[in-house]
This record gives structure tokens, C-alpha cells and sequence, in this order.
């Protein structure tokens, strides 16, 4: 049935009910051209002020998934389930990957679908795309064939999958209504969803270097996510974690890459980092049915750490996907080096107390890691390493931060932003949290 999207608007305008058909019949229409670009405007912005029912969601939800193709992985399920993790975006979150290759050397199938840097928080994607050859967006052969053979597979939203989302993500970004809790459910979830999932996690980012503003916000979206994906059909819990600092020891892109391999190879491990990752892991394993309790689901996480089975496939899933064969082995043979590498020390000795986390996502946006502009080009070498965190002692010799650049002027700015953005006190002692809370779908009805 044809509809007219302007009494759909009209509609959503005056806080009247949508049928479901005219959801679905919207969604088509952004994905064919049907539908113009101030009318999608028009929609999101009524969308924005007077929002959608938990239901409408879900079906806004399943008709974007649906607008393009939607991913069916039978043959893989006789090996393990389908599952995935996503997160909301911040500085130095490189836990997809280490976490996707953890849950392959586990016994699951992670075809995961990630994104690019938005604003001051890092993209998995940039990061990989350091690795030199690597391919993040590859046909649908060649994704399930490296999930088959790796265990995992992290690439881009190919034109494909979910267009609608493409689309309509694209008309919110300049109209001031990405905030939309409703829309951003809908567009996380009509990707995820359209990878055939048997079980989803969300890391939701609370704090001052955090994609939502506030907790309640946070909180928010987080419960939206997992009563819209449950409702869908795939069993999904969420965390709340902490970014009131970088959640890595490093900021960028080729440097959270190599330190993602020093965390694999277990050479060096972050415990913050590693707190973030075997919980939202013990998550996974459970609804996936690969444990029955934390401490099992732990245990195994652990042993494909130590075993070298989360490596191995990591290294198989860049191969795959046109990277080099030895990465793991000699990473700095790949992994493009700032032409500076200098320390930052601060100018008395203390206890790191107060860290602009948003502040030293855009610090590394500025030197070149992240985009301005929607087409600019990355210089993959750049960013930040050891970065001081809260309750950390900083000195002379520990510095505040390692800063990768290309240029003097480059370091001189970062230098003085890297000195205003950590805060050195003589005390701290406030608690430092990684995991705030779990969030589990509400029932319905």
C-alpha cells in the first residue's frame, strides 16, 4: 500500500499513532529515493520532539534492517553461535578488537559490523585500516569466509546492509537530531541486527568523554537497545562503563592496534581495559549458551588469552582479509610510526587526579588521527601512548603521555593540550569505576 509520506509526517507532527505499515512504507522509501531528503529531515525532527512507542521502535527498527540484506549464517551455526558486541564510541576503546577475537578462540561465530570515528571518539575501522591491505569492506563471500575460517570478521557497513540507516543517518548529522534515542536505536540496531545475530552486547559510555551527555541519558539509550533488540528476536543485555578516561593506555589508531596485540599476545595488559573486556565478554559467552556462570565464562576467556588461540585468530581474520600474514609477529614492520615519539612530563610531580577525556580525543583529531571533514584522509601514525590514568603518580620520568606526531608544531600543540587536559594534584581519592551497571531487557506488556 502507498502512502503519503507528508501525512506521515503530518502525523508523527501532531503525536497521532503510525500504523506499522506506514513506518515500514517511510523506511522503503528512504532506502529507494522515494523519499526526499527534507522529508526525512521533517520525520527525524518530529521524531526528535515527540518520539516513539518501544513497539514503533522496533518496527522502524526491523524495517530498516530490512531494507537491504540480511545475513544468514546456518551453515556456521553447527560450529557456534552468531554473536557480536557494540559500542557507543570513546577514546582509546579498543576493546572490539580484542574482545571479537576472545570470543572466536571461545567457540563463537563474530561477524562484526563497526563504524568510523565520529567527532572525538575513535573508529574501529580507521584503526584497522593502519594495518596495510587490510580490507574492511569486503563482498559477502569473502566475510563469510573469513568468520568460517577465523572465528571473526570486523568490516564496514557495505551498501548493502541496512541502506536505509545510510541514508537517514546522513540527514540527522546535519539537522541536528543525532540525539534522537529513538533514531540512534533504530541505526545501531538495523545494522547489527541485519548480521543474523544469535546474541548481542552493548558497552554503553557514561561520562564526560561519552558519546550521551549524561547517565540518565546513557542509561537511557541502553535500555532502549536491549528491550528494541530482544523484542527483535536477539537476546541482548547491555553495561554502562566509564570514560571519564581513555579506557586504553593509548589514543589513535595504529597505536591502539599495537596495543590490542600486546594485550593478545599477553605481554602487556591494561587492567582497566581488561575489566571492560572479560565483563561485557562473560556477557557474550552466557546468552550464547558457551557458559553457564561468570566464572566459567572467565575461565575460558582467560584460556584463550593465554593459550594463543585469541591471537591466532586475529592474525587468520587479517590475512583473510588482505593484511599481512606475519602482523602478529612483527607488528612494526606494518604499523605506520609519527615521525616524533615524545614524552610529556608534567611540570611537578603528583597524582594524575582529573583527565579531559573528550578534550584528548579531539587532541588526536587535531594532529591528524581523526576527520574535521567527512572526506578527509587520516594519518594513521598519530595519536597518544601511555597515557597517565586517574590516581596514576606522574613525574619527571613517568610522563603525563607519549605523544605521536609528524611535525614540531604538531608536538608543541599537543604538548601544552596533553598539560591542560591531564590535572596533577598532590592527593585523589575518589573510587575509579569501570563497570557502572548491567542493564537487561524490561518485560514487556
Amino acid at each position: 500500500m502507498n502512502y503519503l509520506p507528508q501525512e506521515i509526517i503530518r502525523k508523527k507532527r501532531d503525536k497521532q499513532p503510525l500504523k506499522p505499515d506506514e513506518i515500514r512504507f517511510f523506511a522503503r522509501g528512504i532506502a529507494s529515493g522515494d523519499i526526499s531528503d527534507s522529508q526525512i529531515a521533517a520525520f527525524a525532527m518530529a521524531v526528535y520532539f515527540n518520539g516513539l512507542s518501544m513497539e514503533d521502535r522496533t518496527i522502524l527498527t526491523l524495517a530498516m534492517r530490512d531494507s537491504g540484506d540480511v545475513l544468514s549464517w546456518n551453515r556456521l551455526k553447527e560450529s557456534g553461535p552468531i554473536v557480536d558486541k557494540h559500542s557507543t564510541g570513546g577514546v582509546g576503546d579498543v576493546v572490539s578488537l580484542i574482545l571479537g577475537p576472545l570470543l572466536a578462540a571461545c567457540g563463537a561465530n563474530v561477524p562484526m559490523i563497526s563504524g568510523r570515528g565520529l567527532g572525538h571518539t575513535g573508529g574501529t575501522l580507521d584503526k584497522l585500516e593502519s594495518i596495510p591491505g587490510y580490507n574492511a569492506f569486503p563482498d559477502n563471500e569473502l566475510f563469510g569466509k573469513t568468520v568460517k575460517e577465523a572465528g571473526v570478521a570486523i568490516i564496514g557497513q557495505t551498501k548493502n546492509l541496512a541502506p536505509a540507516d545510510k541514508r537517514f543517518y546522513a540527514t540527522r548529522d546535519i539537522t541536528a537530531t543525532v540525539e534522537s534515542i529513538d533514531l540512534i536505536t533504530a541505526s545501531i540496531l538495523s545494522k547489527k541486527l541485519a548480521a543474523g545475530l544469535d546474541a548481542l552486547v552493548m558497552d554503553v559510555k557514561v561520562g564526560q568523554g561519552a558519546f550521551m551527555q549524561t547517565y540518565e541519558a546513557s542509561k537511557e539509550l541502553a535500555q532502549s537497545i536491549t528491550d528494541v533488540a530482544t523484542a527483535a528476536g536477539t537476546p541482548t543485555t547491555a553495561l554502562l562503563t566509564d570514560m571519564n578516561q581513555c579506557l586504553a593506555s593509548s589514543a589513535g589508531n595504529a597505536v591502539e592496534v599495537h596495543e590490542a596485540l600486546m594485550f593478545l599476545k599477553n605481554d602487556v595488559r591494561n587492567p582497566r581495559l581488561g575489566t571492560v573486556v572479560f565483563s561485557l565478554g562473560t556477557e557474550v559467552l552466557q546468552m550464547a549458551g558457551l557458559a553457564s556462570n561468570n566464572e566459567e565464562a572467565l575461565a575460558k576467556l582467560e584460556d584463550a588469552l593465554v593459550s594463543g588461540k585469541a591471537t591466532i585468530a586475529f592474525g587468520r581474520m587479517v590475512n583473510n582479509l588482505g593484511g599481512p600474514v606475519d602482523l602478529v609477529e612483527k607488528p612494526e614492520n606494518y604499523l605506520p610510526e609519527a615521525s616524533i615519539i615524545r614524552p610529556v612530563f608534567s611540570d611537578t610531580p603528583g597524582i594524575a587526579s582529573k583527565i579531559n577525556t573528550r578534550g584528548l580525543g579531539l587532541l588526536v583529531v587535531r594532529l591528524g588521527g581523526g576527520r574535521i571533514q567527512v572526506n578527509d584522509a587520516i594519518d594513521h601514525s598519530v595519536g597518544l601512548s601511555k597515557i597517565a590514568s586517574l590516581g596514576s603518580h606522574v613525574d619527571r620520568a613517568v610522563p603525563l603521555a607519549v605523544v605521536h606526531a609528524n611535525s614540531e608544531t604538531d608536538f608543541e600543540m599537543a604538548e601544552a593540550a596533553v598539560r591542560k587536559f591531564i590535572r596533577v594534584e598532590e592527593s585523589f581519592s575518589r573510587d575509579v569505576v569501570e563497570v557502572y551497571e548491567r542493564i537487561t531487557p524490561q518485560p514487556r506488556g
